[in-house]
């Protein structure tokens, strides 16, 4: 059972609750797992008392999108400079050399990167199962970790041959994808409060699967009660392909399928028109915000400004390691910022507001409820960070810091109450021994 904890003497608790309150010296208790109480001068004698002097305590941060088997191609020469479809085939050719363990040990180093920059809960988008791999690979890796793990069932049918942009050789058939989709769903997804695993569907892109298996996928996953993703709308070359082939926008096109609603996220958005965007708003439609990536591949920048006055959900996404190149969500949320700032102006985002979307934003795009804000009857998902520490030298407002000043390293993080981040250190991995595999299995897949 997890031990009852008390947070003491934070130099500010960031609650993200509805009046998104500060608590100078804020205090939160902890029983078995979820938050019993924040306030200060809280009192519980059988406690654990963990001192937060020095620390402003965040919710969680929430990433609502990644591609972790990405880890292992991180500055691949060839694909430094290429937008998105070259960047593809590029990588493609590596990709279909890995297996099971790749997409383990991937896993386990991009969500042990995650952890150490203050997340707790990450999505993964999993689309590509070369030589034996698996779903379950990556799940299992998530389960050692210790972080929340929504992972998604991504798919790619239509290749080369058929017009698609994958090589034939990575893409499946309709039906079996459909089936482990459903497999999967029955051995993995939890749908209750506090739930460390859940499944999601999500054939990868409009340019890479079928109309037949968006449709397809949709009734599936409604069924089941699960959520939807894709990417959508990320660049000029999407946009075209997409009135090319299909007639009409994104936006519409998703709409047409299915693919709008509040159990749906869409990965980059990064060309919505003005009408796209009030589709989505007025359907609950969530967008994973990857600002760093976008950069990375000279997408452009989104319209996450007009996204969240329209009423937009937006999260965060680091995206793969291959087009970020790292997986920290701290970089990413002071990426957003200034990308919006860079776009509509210095007023466009407060370093408040962007992690808002970090955080209670993304649990909203996960369809996370239970996550997000520090609350009573929340679950106990938190990160001190250490802002007495050099980064943050100097800074007159400790809240604001977390994001002007990143990267600023947690101190402690903790996800149902547990200890997963202390004193700067993994808990549930050696990241030395991490890296040491990374080198092995880059020098075999470059062979």
């Amino acid at each position: 059972m997890t031990k009852r904890l008390l947070i003491r003497g934070a130099e500010v608790v960031v609650t993200m609750d509805s009046a998104r309150s500060e608590i100078a010296g804020g205090d939160i208790l902890i029983d078995g797992g979820v938050i019993s109480a924040v306030g200060t001068g809280l009192v519980a004698e059988d406690a654990e008392v963990i001192g937060a002097r020095g620390c402003v305590v965040t919710p969680g941060f929430v990433n609502t999108h990644h591609h972790l088997f990405q880890t292992l191609t991180r500055a691949v020469p060839a694909a430094q400079d290429a937008a998105l479809f070259g960047w593809l085939r590029t990588l493609y050719p590596i990709w279909g050399r890995m297996g099971p363990e790749d997409i383990r040990l991937s896993t386990r180093i991009g969500l042990a990167e995650l952890a150490l920059s203050g997340c707790t809960c990450s999505s993964d988008h999993l689309y590509l199962f070369p030589n034996g791999a698996r779903l379950d690979d990556s799940i299992e890796a998530a389960t050692e970790i210790g972080i929340r793990f929504t992972a998604t069932r991504g798919a790619m049918s239509i290749g080369e041959s058929k017009g698609g942009l994958p090589p034939d050789a990575l893409v499946e058939d309709e039906a079996a994808i459909l089936k482990d989709s459903e497999r999967l769903v029955a051995a993995f997804h939890d749908p209750n409060p506090g739930a460390m695993v859940q499944v999601g569907l999500a054939p990868c892109s409009p340019f890479s699967v079928s109309r037949e298996l968006m449709r397809d996928a949709a009734i599936l996953a409604r069924e089941k009660g699960v959520r939807l993703h894709t990417h959508l709308a990320e660049n000029d070359e999407d946009i075209t392909y997409s009135l090319v082939n299909f007639g009409m926008l994104p936006g519409d096109y998703a709409e047409s399928l299915g693919w709008t609603g509040d159990d749906v996220w869409h990965a980059h958005c990064v060309k919505l028109s003005d009408k796209e965007i009030d589709l989505f708003a007025r359907t609950g439609t969530g967008v994973a915000h990857c600002p760093c990536s976008n950069a990375r591949l000279a997408s452009g920048i989104a319209p996450v400004r007009q996204m969240r006055d329209a009423g937009v959900p937006v999260g965060l996404g680091v995206d793969g390691s291959a087009s970020n190149d790292c997986s920290h969500l701290g970089l990413e949320a002071r990426q957003a910022m200034l990308v919006a700032r860079l776009k509509d102006g210095p007023a466009a985002m407060s370093a408040r507001e962007a992690l808002e979307i970090a955080t209670l934003g993304g649990a909203r795009v996960l369809g996370r409820s239970d996550i997000g804000s520090l609350e009573p009857g929340k679950r106990a998902d938190l990160v001190l960070w250490d802002v007495a520490e050099l980064p943050a030298a100097g800074q007159w407002d400790p809240v604001a810091a977390l994001v002007f000043c990143a990267p600023i390293r947690p101190r402690a993080v903790y996800v149902e109450g547990r200890a997963v981040v202390q004193d700067h250190d993994l808990l549930t991995a050696d990241t030395n021994r991490l890296n040491e595999q990374a080198r092995a299995a880059i020098a075999r897949l470059a062979d």
